[in-house]
């Protein structure tokens, strides 16, 4: 089967066939940097750098751009509020969001164009489309008219007699027609400004990304543009109107829309306190909790993040890391000790391995369903952890050391599209116990010194006192254990 892919243009799932054979062209929109980025906004760089690898891992060369939106009323409203230049706003929270997105250990992109960088470009785009008539000046300032553009409303499916002045659209008295939006707006006295046949100006919103996809990716028809609901409309419709009005092609065949993040089933909002920054939630837990979450989910479903959601994540990436710990340590184990007659994968992992190596491509060319392959990988978890928990007579004259390289390499094929399961596990899973010791208010002093009194008694065969305090960890949340590493206790993660 091949990819199968919801189309927002046609409101359902079409065949992927890309422009040029083999080759994609792709374009996510990047975040306006006046400030750290919060989960939400991740959400996009998270799941089509995976969209990206997966179409690469099909056989495509893809081209992925992914732009920064450096010039911006927030951005010149938070340099004048901090007395400083707006282009030191806007780099600093670039920096920020590479510092971010480098955490989560994703691929770069193929570009990250900055707006500023594009200023020439931008005015020659506005020139032709006014040479067109699909746009007009008035005191300065150039507008696109809707109007001119039949096809107005056909991604978000909203009709030009909607659109009323005052709602979802700039008032504005040198506008024709009340949905006409800006192209180029004088430059505020101290902000930032270019020159223009129109005057000293900085561009509108929606035209930057039409003109750096025309100047990176070139005058044909890209294949994906990218984004959140949000960008549906008015933005996603208006660089349609823009590209398409330009050079009457289309301008792309597939638009894909992540959906939001919730915090505690609420939208985050400033109003409501709820928003938590991207490195505040990394800081808090893990960059890797952080990439479960949004992957094994759909992309087109709400995610609702909270504090149960995050335990859930964390005990489904235990026993992932767990089952990768033994993994490694069996092979280990065996070392080159094996003969050529031995090195047999346990046939009950093969044949679990070969089933999702079926199922994990058909739930992926299904409008990448991340959250069936995360169904299927468990499975093969399953397996495994059952095997290396049952008796010698399973065994056989199958290899454990075998079986454990073969499950390692497999759990890694498939973890780096996702870019998850590359971690070291017994780090991660002792960041694990940091963790739930916060959650918790657990002091691990005082754990510890419960856990050596119980070994204490029980040396002493004092039964009753190391009863009566295995009961104590028990209600703090503590489990006792014996593992291969000596670990004489963990936090339950429930």
């Amino acid at each position: 089967m091949g990819l199968r892919v919801y189309n927002t243009l046609s409101s359902r799932i079409e065949d992927f066939v890309p422009v040029e054979d083999g080759k994609v062209k792709m374009y996510v929109c990047g975040p306006t940097v006046y400030n750290d980025l919060h989960i939400g906004n991740f959400r996009g760089p998270i799941f089509f750098n995976f969209v990206r690898n997966w179409l690469e891992m099909s056989g495509y060369e893809v081209t992925y751009v992914f732009n920064y939106t450096d010039v911006d009323d927030k951005i010149i409203e938070r340099a004048c509020k901090e007395g400083v230049d707006s282009k030191e706003i806007s780099e600093r929270y670039i920096r920020a969001f590479v510092r971010d997105f480098d955490r989560l250990g994703l691929r770069d992109h193929d570009h990250r164009p900055k707006v500023t960088d594009f200023m020439d470009a931008i005015v020659n785009f506005i020139e032709d489309l006014v040479e067109r008539k699909m746009a007009y000046v008035a005191c300065g300032q150039v507008f696109y008219a809707i109007d001119r553009f039949p096809g107005y409303g056909k991604l978000s499916g909203k009709k030009l007699e909607d659109l009323v002045a005052g709602q979802r659209v700039e008032v504005n008295e040198n506008k024709k027609n009340p949905g006409d939006f800006v192209l180029w707006k004088p430059a505020e006295v101290d902000g930032p400004g270019w020159d223009s046949p129109w005057g000293r100006g900085r561009p509108g919103w929606h035209i930057e990304c039409s003109t750096m996809i025309r100047e990176i990716l070139g005058e044909e028809t890209i294949d994906i543009h990218g984004g959140a609901v949000d960008l549906i409309f008015p933005h996603h419709e208006n660089e349609i109107a823009q590209g398409e009005g330009r050079t009457g092609c289309p301008y792309c065949k597939l638009w894909m829309h992540h959906a939001y993040i919730n915090m505690n089933d609420e939208k985050m909002s400033k109003s409501k306190g709820n928003i938590i920054k991207a490195c505040d939630f990394m800081d808090r837990y893990h960059p890797e909790i952080f990439k479960y979450l949004v992957l094994s989910v759909h992309y087109r479903s709400l995610l609702n993040v909270g504090t149960d959601k995050v335990m859930d994540a964390m005990a489904a990436l235990d026993r992932i890391y767990r089952s990768l710990e033994t993994a490694r340590e069996k092979a280990l184990e065996a070392g080159e000790g094996e003969g050529e007659s031995e090195k047999k994968v346990h046939g009950d992992l093969a044949r679990a391995m070969e089933e999702a190596d079926r199922k994990i491509p058909k739930a992926l060319n299904d409008d990448f369903n991340t959250g069936a392959m995360m169904a299927s990988l468990f499975e093969v978890v399953r397996v495994f952890n059952a095997l290396y928990s049952g008796g010698k007579k399973i065994w056989g004259n199958f290899s454990r050391g075998a079986s454990a390289k073969a499950y390692g390499d497999w759990m890694g094929k498939w973890g780096r599209p996702l870019a998850l399961f590359g971690e070291e596990p017994r780090d991660l899973l002792e960041r694990f116990q940091e963790i739930l010791l916060t959650e918790k208010g657990l002091d691990r002093k005082r754990v510890e010194e419960l856990v050596r009194r119980r070994r204490e008694a029980r040396a002493v065969k004092d039964w009753s006192k190391a009863d009566s305090l295995r009961d104590e960890l028990a209600k703090m949340g503590i489990e006792l254990t014996d593992d291969v590493r000596g670990r004489e206790w963990k936090v339950a993660l429930r």
